[in-house]
Formats: C-alpha cells, structure tokens, sequence
C-alpha cells in the first residue's frame, strides 16, 4: 500500500472538522427548530395526510447512493447494502435494484460485492475541497449511461440504515422528501434570489429538502440534475453564499434546482430519523446516522461532550468500527438502543455490533 503524505491526511482531518463544526451550528438550534410545524395548508406539503402510507404503490423505485473509495465511504456501504437486502423483499417495500455510484473514477474493492457505476469525479480543484459538489456530478453521468429499469429513484446516502420496509412514498409527479430543519430558504432570501428570482415565485416555493432522502420519478430527475449540478458550482464560487450554507450548500443547491423545474416535494417527517434527537423509531423508514451519540453511564445525552459512552462514525475515518463494540447504558432511548429481534439473525464470524441509532447488528470483514 502507498504511503498516504502527511498532506494528504491534514486536509482530511480539516475538511471532518469543518463539517464538524457545522454541524453543531446546526445542533444549537435543532431543539427550536425541530418543533416547528410544517405548513399543512400547502397542498403539496399537506398532501400525504390525504394519501395512505404509500404513494405509487405498485411503482418500483431505485436504490442510488453516490459514494468515494475512501475506507470512511466503504465500510458505510457496506452497511447499507446489507440492510437492503434485507428489507427489499418484505412485504410493503417497493424497492427495486440498487447501484452505488462510485465517482472516484476508477474500480475499488467492493466492485464485486456491491452494484456499482464508476463515474468520474469533478476536475481537480473545482470541488475546492467540498466533496459533496460530486454528487449533482454523479448524478448526471449516471443518468446518461445507465440503464434503469425502475420508474422511480432513490436518492440515498451511505449513512442512511433501512429499519423498516419503504414504501414508494412519491405520488405520480410529486416526489417525496424529508424536511430538514435546518434548510430554511426564507431566511436567506437575499441570498436564494441570486439563483432563484423573483419571476420564478415566492420563496416559499422552495422545499427545506436536500435532495436525499428524495423518491422522485426518474423523468424529472433527468431534468433537474444538469440544473442542480450548474446551481451547486455558482453556489460554491460565490463566496457569501458559501459563508451562509456551509457544509449543506449542495442541499439548498438542490431544492433550488427543483423549484425551478417547478417541482414541490410531498414532506414526508417519517421518511427519516436522526438519533439522538430523534427518540423512537417506530414506523419511520431510515436511520440517518449523522449525528455523534455520547452518553454518561447513567444514560443521560451529553452532546458537545465526549460521553463516557459514545459513537460517532467520524471515529473510523481509516476503517470500520471494532468488533464487540459496547453496549449502551440502561435509560437510552429506544433510537440508539433498540435492536430489532427480526435483524439479529445474521452469520457469526463477520458479525459486528452497530450501537448508533438502533444498535443495529451488520456483517462486515476485518479484511
């Protein structure tokens, strides 16, 4: 193996600390935020409370999550792929194939283990060190060279866990999103009408969405990537608007991009949970592992401090998790600790214990 330059590895650990950082800017204000009602007037918004817990039912979707080779990328995937495989064919799932788009441009070693498209990266320095500027990228290469035989796509990411079968949530032209607390157009209109002007409509027409999780029928898709690829580029390279959305930038690059291709988002709250602060999980769908999980021995939440149980997939930059990670203590909530009894039943030898969100169980080798 190639000896990693000591560069190389600072710019690694100051890209994770900014991401970090924001973060926790976004942590402050989860508490206030996250208490805000969606407006239920809005007939898109307010949609799925007139429709079952399915949208298009009997519609197939597409499972695609864009990835690196990076080890941090890998052992994510991993997860993910396993766990749909393991509800993709339980009843009320609507999902279809599956394809990690891989946009490092160049086979790594999971080729043979998980369905991957190789995609080429954005040219050097054009990402300015935002990695995330690749997934619009991606996106639209894979668009154009991929066969796909589902209507619908997926849009997902690697820290994303299934625990329960997902449904097609999106109706006919209305793709279905997760409402992010933190993605609030309005509040930065100055800065959203650069790429969103007045002409197009109120900015309220722009959903606080990111663009995974999204089910959206793959027409539109086709349409909007070339636009939220164009958006997410004049975003990164202008620099008030970089200031402003940080680390979400390429979220807010894609609910601008839908807006002006006049799609609204059916919000959908039990798309997606995110421990710790989301508490049950219930009938929602994926776990969103973004979030650090560190807890006293007394089961008390001690975010901004590293409990003295913790997990945070930011400590396994290099490799997956160990084997035999410990146990959380008693009194933490159902979200972390909740290990469902149908998803215990796995091989032994690969077996490694996963104590973030639902204390899932995954197999995953050591190699």
């Amino acid at each position: 193996m190639k000896r990693i330059s000591p560069l190389f590895l600072a710019l690694l650990v100051l890209g994770f600390l900014f991401a970090t950082y924001n973060l926790l800017i976004m942590i402050i204000h989860y508490k206030t935020s996250s208490s805000e009602n969606w407006d239920s007037s809005d007939p898109i918004i307010g949609m799925h409370e007139n429709l079952k817990e399915g949208g298009d039912s009997n519609s197939k979707y597409h499972v695609a999550l864009t990835a690196t080779d990076a080890p941090y990328s890998q052992w994510q995937c991993r997860i993910m792929y396993y766990w749909y495989k393991k509800v993709k064919d339980m009843p009320r799932s609507d999902m279809g194939k599956f394809t990690r788009i891989l946009h490092s441009g160049k086979p790594d070693s999971l080729m043979e283990e998980i369905p991957t498209v190789i995609v080429d990266p954005l040219p050097e320095g054009l990402d300015r060190g935002y990695v995330v500027l690749n997934r619009p990228w991606a996106f639209v290469q894979w668009l154009e060279k991929a066969t796909i035989d589902e209507e619908y796509i997926l849009m997902a990411e690697p820290d994303h866990v299934f625990v329960n079968p997902l449904p097609n949530l999106a109706h006919g032209d209305h793709p279905a999103g997760f409402p992010f607390f933190y993605i609030k157009p309005a509040k930065h209109e100055h800065i959203i009408r650069k790429y969103y002007p007045k002409e197009k409509g109120p900015v309220t027409d722009i959903d606080p969405i990111g663009n995974s999780p999204v089910i959206i029928r793959k027409s539109a898709l086709e349409e909007i990537s070339p636009t939220w690829m164009n958006v997410s580029l004049r975003m990164k390279d202008d620099p008030a608007t970089d200031k402003a959305f940080g680390w979400v930038l390429e979220m807010y690059a894609y609910a601008v991009a839908s807006a002006l291709h006049g799609v609204r988002h059916i919000l959908r709250k039990d798309f997606m949970l995110q421990p710790p602060w989301d508490l049950e999980v219930g009938k929602k769908f994926i776990i969103h592992y973004t979030y650090g999980c560190d807890y006293n021995l007394k089961g008390e939440l001690t975010y901004g401090k590293i409990g003295e149980w913790r997990f945070d997939k930011r400590s396994y930059l290099s490799g997956p998790p160990p084997r035999n990670l410990s146990l959380p203590p008693p009194g933490v909530p159902e979200s972390v600790v909740k290990r469902p009894a149908s998803k215990n039943r796995l091989t032994a030898s690969s077996m490694y214990s996963f104590p973030c969100s639902t204390l899932i169980s995954f197999p995953i080798s050591s190699g």
